[in-house]
């Protein structure tokens, strides 16, 4: 199933993707009083999205041209947590810049990105000149918790996903730099946009096999797979929940493959007016333009 947010007529609504259209349940009123207008409450309440699906009106269904697309959680309630260097081809591109021998990390590098920066699918991303001058891509399969766990296993770990969506971790490289460390440069307003929707666990198979890509304007600039992530979501899930306890409604960026501006020769960074295409296998392109 292919969920999400939207606004339509100025207010939040959960819809439910089908074909070309979108279902709004909240448009009924027994659903309205039943929360669908906040993916995170449903999904903490384990609400039958099967059985809404199944009840759906001709008065639930609206146009995709005619809502604004929200990110699938407009506000997570927590940082979204973000998988540094875990794909070994972006590790090489990195460091081919200082000369050093690309070597794959013993743990997962971990940082977060502020509930601030979230926005979502056809929304413009923010560019202040004055705030930076290079403005970079990261195209990256995100992960949905759906329940809560401590310690949980990495033979258990995908037991806890809810689901799958699309996440460009906008990244402001200078910023990165001056500071050194990723949380200043990763939590600009606008540098994360998340969707276009949040498809469930039960429509793919195996989130390890998926092709990831990036375009800019059109042209390719990462295309790469899943499988080559050097830590697999359970592994990563299975860290995570060591130490602190994943909350149904987490958000989990697993990183991004090679083809980022900063590390081409000349980099490339983005300007205003760009397009920018997140797309991951069997959920979907998430575009944005840069704007002043």
């Amino acid at each position: 199933m292919r969920l999400g947010t939207c606004r339509y007529q100025n207010q939040p609504y959960v819809f439910i993707e089908q074909d070309d259209h979108l279902i709004l349940p909240a448009l009924e009123p027994a659903f309205a009083q039943a929360g669908w207008h906040d993916l995170q409450s449903l999904i903490e309440h384990k609400a039958d999205f099967n059985a809404a699906l199944s009840q759906a009106t001709t008065n639930m269904r609206v146009a995709a041209k005619d809502v604004q697309w929200l990110a699938p959680i407009p506000r997570p309630r927590k940082n979204i947590m973000c998988m540094g260097l875990n794909y070994f081809e972006h590790i090489e591109e990195a460091l081919n810049l200082t000369g050093k021998t690309a070597k794959k990390p013993t743990y997962p590098i971990v940082f977060t990105k502020s509930v601030t920066s979230v926005i979502g699918h056809e929304t413009d991303i923010p560019y202040d000149p004055d705030t930076c001058s290079q403005l970079d891509w990261e195209s990256e399969l995100g992960v949905i918790i759906g329940k809560t766990g401590r310690k949980i296993s990495p033979e258990n770990a995908l037991d806890y996903v809810f689901g799958y969506t699309v996440i460009n971790d906008i990244s402001a490289r200078d910023i990165q730099l001056n500071h050194k460390q990723y949380f200043l440069g990763k939590s600009l307003d606008g540098a994360c946009p998340i969707g276009p929707v949040i498809v469930t666990k039960d429509e793919i198979s195996d989130p390890q096999q998926l092709t990831i890509a990036c375009r800019v304007n059109g042209v390719t600039k990462q295309a790469s797979n899943t499988r080559f992530m050097l830590f697999t979501i359970a592994e990563i899930i299975a860290t995570l929940s060591r130490a602190m306890p994943l909350e149904a409604g987490d958000i989990i960026a697993t990183g991004t493959p090679s083809g980022v501006g900063f590390a081409r020769n000349p980099p490339e960074y983005l300007q205003i007016g760009d397009v920018v295409e997140c797309e991951v296998e069997k959920i979907g392109v998430l575009r944005n333009r840069v704007s002043a």
